[in-house]
């Protein structure tokens, strides 16, 4: 992913930029699917694990990435650009295929129509559908 892509994403959510911080960044948005703290550890073997971490939780935090928890397992995704400190907008389904075991966002099904009562906050809706992706049925 080019430099000031990800240079400019972090500065949108006010995040400092650090080499760390960056690599992570790239390596999220190159993957379509869902990684999880231990497949981070494996693409990027130079860093530990607490500091990969610790970059997860201010990416969550600030609303650049979301996770998902599957098979006592977090994962991470991108957010999409309105998503912010104080909420995230990603109301759509995840899909996680029991073949090969990774997670994907699928946009097409959303659930922005849900409506709640008023007096009722709503921090958070997880939306996780099992069964076996395109590619595990080939």
């Amino acid at each position: 992913m080019e430099v000031s892509v990800i240079e400019k994403k972090l500065t949108q959510k006010d995040i400092p930029i650090t080499p760390m911080r960056m690599i992570v960044l790239d390596a999220l948005m190159k993957s379509s699917q869902a990684i999880s703290l231990s497949e981070f550890e494996e693409l990027l073997q130079q860093s530990d694990r607490s500091t990969i971490y610790r970059t997860l939780k201010t990416f969550e935090k600030k609303g650049l990435i979301h996770s998902i928890q599957e098979n006592n397992t977090t994962q991470y995704l991108m957010c999409h650009d309105d998503c912010d400190e104080s909420q995230h907008h990603d109301y759509h389904l995840h899909f996680y295929c029991t073949e090969c075991k990774k997670t994907t966002c699928l946009e097409e099904v959303r659930f922005e129509s849900i409506h709640f009562p008023e007096d009722y906050v709503i921090k958070e809706l997880k939306f996780v559908a099992n069964g076996i992706c395109k590619d595990c049925q080939k």
